[in-house]
């Protein structure tokens, strides 16, 4: 049985029947009545298509109930064709109406239709979010991306509510008994997976500008009312404005929607949702308290990435998920590329290598790594794949392919993409037909060895010099895992760094074509050898690189010392990847980050490399050192709070960083004195924020009880506190504890799924390994039930977040082997989590091998 997921082998079927083309195209009427009470809401469908005469099919619907299915005039038994997220549509016509009327289930999950209740108010907010395959919770629907339609929707709900869609919002007619009608304008030609509704009594303030075809685009911002205080809603029209000049003038193509709406919506899963002209964004990015650079940053990029979105997946889309990758690769590198030139955040791509190109080589290097294009299969397969690969690795890919074929060559292929296949369906190879177009280069080989094998070449420096210290041969040698043996070409830049004065300064680059097992670098002979050499300078290609043993002890001793923050950040990367492949002591690298993090300048680098460097000290270094090391590191943290300027990024990082990484009672008293206020740090206020994550540090030490926990929701009881709470309580280091955190995750499933979200965090929490070991068996036998019961996003925040990785043992790795071993028949993508927790714990003990050694 089929139960909720389809096969792209269905897909290409049922596209075979149905034309989206023909006669006046495919067309839905949806009406959604959202005045039925906490649980369910009505929807109504109507939908017109062409279809093969005779043929037979399915639409998708996942409903509670179903009251009615009339197709052509006659009425089909619910009881008879509805099963399994399915309506089975037979003896179709050439021209077909179909009307569904059911009741739909609002969803706690991000999901669907997602329900929040503000504890702060009481108020009732909802938003949809319907990628991969959830539009169908809300209506009933051909739920893949090549059946494109145009959507009116009608909504019934509270008059005072405010409703926002895809299409402008039209005055509502109120009926006089508290409740509206809003009637939508149909949208454009689009898929229903970027349809949207957000509804309730949202906050909002408008603006508009005029588009390069001379249109005045409307643009509003909303949020909770509760929230509403903290948003800077002109800064968000500000970047949005820069985008927009960007990207029209980039693209060359105007904006293509109607609108441009941008909300802020609760308990959100994502960073953000592009939907078509209704662009949804986590409350993450609503700043109630201080936040880090690197989050503003972030906020930035994420705006930009949803904007170029609007032509890059919503103008133009894939025909299957197997080409996801290609929107959201895109759209991580023209929003990264938009930030750096269009705003005032212009070390982008420092952020970019730092977090972006981090997260790729991780995921490459796992079981299950893919293709930038992978196979994809059906929609479990889809699920999964919104990884580092489809995102970081593809928009590091595409970065190297624009510097290879020229960045104006680049914007030319992508601006005659959007011009000849505007409102349709494509594949890779649409789109790099114009792109060997315009830039004159082949790319079908290019796309072979970059785009359909696996894995993450390396690549080294070999020198060698004279007795006066000159090179007399430098050759970059490349070599690949056994298991993707490919060798690729690589758009290079390599540097030569000379410490002058208190600066590790550039003294040279060049910039060449890298390709087989050894490439000869001529251009460097005759050059005086210099105390550091940097492979893949300004971040061109997508490789690990090594550092030869004279620039190591230069970067060690001398890291902060490099004027460029990119080239920095290359070596921070350098390094941790050397640490990672056990090549390199853990121990050292927590040597290297105390002595060098306190004069790095991006706030990004900083936030990834002190993650970096709780990692090593939580999991990697010798168990016999761990217990030592963590004190050393929790030491050196709050050395370097007390030492960073007064209110700055880097103060306020070191001490989330010193709270999160609390080893002592010792700490625990200095985390206690910061949050009361009898230790102070200058220009460090202790906010709302920051006072939760100073009790979750506390509460992970043991030093507070769930009774404090409840005093501090009592005087913060918003759903942020409530996230807090969550996390704080789950953190306690007691066997009670952890087991009350366990049955409110897996004995019930009510719980919002931020609300699982945060208590996993907490579980696992490095302080409680104690309290973990008595969980491993019941981790195992609740995947399966797991899996089978609940939505695919709960499942994912339970069997990721809930492993007990910090235990990092042996004997972890064995029961997760074992459990692998005896369930060689469980669903592919389930495996496919548990697989990816075991290389984490695989590569753990090869790590605490070398640090040991």
């Amino acid at each position: 049985m089929p139960g909720e997921n389809l096969t792209r082998i269905e897909a290409q079927e049922r596209r075979a029947i149905i034309d989206p083309t023909a006669g006046s195209g495919l067309t839905y009427e949806v009406a959604l009545d959202l005045n039925r009470g906490a649980e369910v809401f009505g929807s109504r469908t109507v939908v017109r298509f062409a279809a093969t005469e005779g043929a037979s099919t399915f639409i998708d619907l996942i409903a509670g109930d179903v009251r009615e299915i009339v197709l052509n005039g006659r009425a089909l038994d619910p009881a008879t064709v509805f099963a399994d997220s399915r309506i089975a549509l037979d003896g179709l016509a050439a021209h077909n109406e179909l009307v569904v009327d059911a009741d739909c289930l609002y969803t706690n999950s991000g999901e669907g239709l997602h329900r929040f209740v503000d504890p702060v108010d009481g108020e009732v907010y909802l938003y949809s979010q319907f990628e991969v395959p959830d539009s169908r919770r809300v209506f009933a629907v051909f739920e893949q991306p090549d059946l494109k339609a145009t959507f009116r929707f009608t909504v019934n709900a509270p008059a005072a509510w405010k409703v926002v869609s895809n299409s402008p919002t039209p005055d509502p007619v109120e009926h006089g008994d508290g409740t509206a009608t809003w009637s939508f304008a149909p949208t454009p030609v689009i898929s229903s997976y970027i349809t949207a509704l957000i509804a309730g009594p949202y906050q909002a303030t408008f603006s508009e500008l005029t588009s390069a075809s001379g249109r005045v685009i409307p643009l509003g911002v909303y949020a909770r009312k509760s929230l509403w205080q903290h948003l800077d809603a002109d800064y968000v029209f500000d970047k949005t404005r820069e985008g927009f000049a960007y990207f029209e003038d980039k693209f060359d193509y105007p904006y293509p929607f109607a609108k441009y709406d941008q909300l802020f919506v609760p308990e959100f899963n994502a960073g953000a949702m592009e939907n078509a002209g209704a662009v949804t964004f986590t409350e993450t990015y609503v700043f109630r308290s201080k936040v880090t650079d690197a989050v503003r940053e972030r906020r930035v990029v994420t705006i930009l990435h949803e904007l170029a979105h609007m032509w890059f997946g919503d103008l133009v889309t894939m025909k299957w998920w197997n080409d996801l990758w290609l929107n959201e690769s895109f759209a991580e590198w023209a929003s990264t590329i938009a930030t750096a030139e269009a705003t005032e955040w212009t070390e982008a791509w420092t952020t970019f290598n730092a977090m972006e190109k981090t997260w790729a080589y991780r995921q490459d290097q796992l079981p299950s790594t893919h293709p930038v294009v992978a196979e994809i299969n059906d929609l479990e397969d889809v699920q999964v794949n919104f990884d580092g690969i489809t995102y970081a690795k593809g928009g590091s890919v595409l970065k190297q392919l624009a510097a290879w074929v020229g960045t104006d060559a680049f914007f030319a292929g992508v601006a005659a993409y959007f011009k000849k296949h505007e409102w349709s369906n494509t594949e890779l190879v649409d789109l790099l037909t114009e792109l060997e177009t315009t830039s004159g280069r082949e790319l079908s080989g290019w796309s072979r060895k970059w785009l359909e094998t696996a894995g993450v070449n390396t690549l080294s420096p070999e020198v060698r010099e004279d007795a006066n210290g000159t090179i007399t041969r430098f050759a970059v040698v490349q070599t690949a895992p056994a298991d993707y043996p490919t060798i690729r070409p690589h758009r290079l830049g390599i540097g030569l760094f000379n410490l002058e004065g208190d600066a590790l300064v550039r003294v040279h680059h060049i910039e060449l074509d890298v390709d087989g097992d050894l490439t000869e670098v001529a251009e460097l002979k005759g050059h005086a050898r210099p105390d550091l050499i940097l492979l893949n300078d300004h971040d061109l290609a997508y490789a690990k690189i090594r550092l030869d043993e004279r620039s190591l002890a230069t970067a060690i001793a001398h890291l902060g010392k490099i004027a460029d923050p990119l080239a920095r950040s290359l070596v921070w990367g350098a390094a941790w990847d050397q640490t990672r492949d056990a090549e390199a002591a853990a121990s050292d690298y927590v040597d290297l980050v105390l002595g060098n993090i306190g004069a790095e300048t991006e706030s990004t680098t900083v936030r990834t490399t002190l993650a970096q460097l709780l990692l090593a000290a939580n999991a990697y270094v010798a168990p016999e050192r761990r217990d030592a090391t963590r004190a050393k590191v929790a030491d050196g943290l709050w050395a370097l709070a007390q030492s960073a300027d007064a209110g700055s990024d880097s103060q306020l990082q070191f001490v989330t960083s010193f709270a999160a990484a609390s080893a002592t009672a010792a700490h625990a008293e200095t985390v206690r004195g910061l949050r009361d206020g009898e230790i102070t740090l200058p220009g460090l206020e202790i906010d709302t924020d920051l006072s939760w994550q100073l009790l979750v540090s506390l509460a992970a030490s043991g030093a507070v009880t769930a009774d404090d926990i409840d005093a501090a929701l009592a005087a913060d009881n918003t759903a942020k506190g409530g996230e807090f709470a969550a996390q704080a309580k789950a953190a306690l280091p007691t066997a009670e504890a952890k087991s009350l955190a366990w049955e409110s995750l897996i004995d019930n499933d009510d719980q919002p799924n931020t609300i699982v979200r945060s208590t996993a965090l907490g579980f696992v929490h490095p302080a409680g390994l104690a309290q973990l070991e008595a969980f491993v068996p019941r981790y195992f036998d609740m995947l399966l039930p797991v899996w089978e019961s609940r939505s695919y996003q709960i499942a994912q925040y339970l069997i990721v977040g809930l492993y007990p990785a910090p235990l990092a043992n042996v004997e972890l790795r064995e029961a997760t082997r074992g459990w692998l071993k005896a369930n060689a028949d469980a669903p592919a993508a389930l495996r496919r989590l548990v697989h990816e927790n075991l290389a984490g714990v695989e590569r753990a003990l090869a790590v605490q091998e070398r640090d040991g050694g």
